[in-house]
């Protein structure tokens, strides 16, 4: 179908755009473009899914202020929400039961569903990120690592493996102690660089701030980051978020003395 060629187009141009500040200012533009395309087929999965993924991208990349990362996360979730309604009925309906019946549900979801089901996941994981004062969201977070999981067991290569890459993060948010459970997370750190054979660059960067940081590891953290700094990867539609983890791992190597001799 033309108008979903269109609208996943829409999505491509801006991965592939290696420079941010081009990017943060033509999404607004396209965003109405792609809201034409909602307006114009409503139910269409597809579409509701690039719809989902641009807006989600934008709302937690580039927009600084809280109540309008709010308001494009809710429509971003919105229509990831509704794209695998139409394809995983058993889900949507779900949606606000048990994580037993949760978890249940999406073992009716099958390889065909995991681009629905991946746009799905990120949406919501983009969502508590900008409803971190909401406690209702927070608890949201183990429904977030059911679908990732079930990402997961149906393709783990997806998008480079990044669905590795958000429950590396789910399980390093905390320490030991307090529950988190960091050496999970590092199986699936290594196991996304692995899959996109270290060209996702946002994966070491993550693996950095999330686990070397939890642990206090200064010789991982650094190591990780100094790689991402000299790293030239080939991959187009990783143009943008490897030039955004560029810029973040030169940050974040600019205070690990500090961070590591507190």
């Amino acid at each position: 179908m033309v108008t979903e060629r269109f609208a996943n187009n829409l999505g491509d141009a801006i991965l592939t755009q290696g420079d941010p500040e081009i990017a943060a200012a033509s999404i607004p533009t396209f965003l109405v473009m792609m809201d034409s395309l909602v307006l114009d087929a409503p139910d269409n999965p597809a579409i509701l899914s690039a719809s989902a993924n641009l807006t989600g991208a934008y709302a937690t990349l580039f927009v600084s202020d809280a109540n309008r990362a709010k308001q494009l996360t809710d429509k971003s979730l919105l229509h990831a929400r509704t794209a695998i309604c139409k394809e995983v009925e058993a889900l949507c309906l779900s949606d606000n039961t048990s994580l037993e019946e949760f978890e249940q549900a999406l073992t009716t979801a099958n390889q065909n569903d995991v681009a629905l089901l991946y746009t799905y996941g990120t949406a919501w994981a983009g969502w508590i990120q900008t409803h971190r004062d909401d406690w209702n969201g927070l608890a949201q977070v183990p429904k977030v690592e059911a679908v990732m999981k079930r990402v997961v067991e149906l393709d783990e290569s997806y998008e480079w493996g990044r669905a590795h890459l958000y429950l590396a993060v789910i399980n390093s948010q905390l320490p030991p102690a307090l529950g988190g459970k960091p050496e999970k997370g590092r199986m699936h750190f290594e196991k996304a660089i692995e899959i996109s054979q270290g060209n996702d660059l946002v994966a070491k960067v993550e693996f950095a701030r999330y686990y070397a940081r939890l642990l206090f590891e200064q010789a991982l953290h650094d190591q990780l980051l100094t790689e991402v700094v000299n790293a030239e990867p080939k991959i187009a539609k990783l143009n943008l978020s490897n030039a955004l983890a560029k810029q973040q791992a030169q940050e974040l190597l600019s205070t690990s003395q500090e961070y590591f001799e507190e």
